[in-house]
């Protein structure tokens, strides 16, 4: 079971979409936040997570874990005090598989 005082993190969550440039009427692709100041924890990922991660290229470097909530999408990414985790998948929590949420992570930019 987990404790809310483990969620001491505030993240943002970010989605790549389509914005539309008031001025001109065109669109262009930018990230947007979709949710703000979300309470979550964010660890280190263990050894077997980034050896895992390197057999597909990716490298995982944390997981973070948030109170489940629909709108959640597999291209979104994190960002918390100026870091930047891309999201690579949304897993259920291990007990009821519908109160949390974790999230491998890498870091560093993604551009959609």
């Amino acid at each position: 079971m987990s404790r809310a005082g483990q969620y001491r993190h505030r993240v943002d969550i970010q989605d790549w979409t389509e914005v539309r440039d008031e001025d001109t009427g065109g669109f262009t692709e930018d990230w947007v936040t979709v949710f703000e100041n979300v309470p979550a924890r964010i660890a280190p990922a263990s050894g077997r997570e980034f050896l895992a991660a390197q057999a597909i290229q990716s490298e995982i470097v944390a997981r973070i874990v948030i109170r489940a909530r629909p709108g959640l999408k597999a291209k979104q990414r994190f960002l918390h005090k100026g870091d930047i985790y891309n999201v690579h998948a949304w897993l259920p929590d291990q007990e009821s598989g519908r109160d949390y949420v974790s999230a491998p992570c890498s870091r560093g930019v993604n551009e959609g």
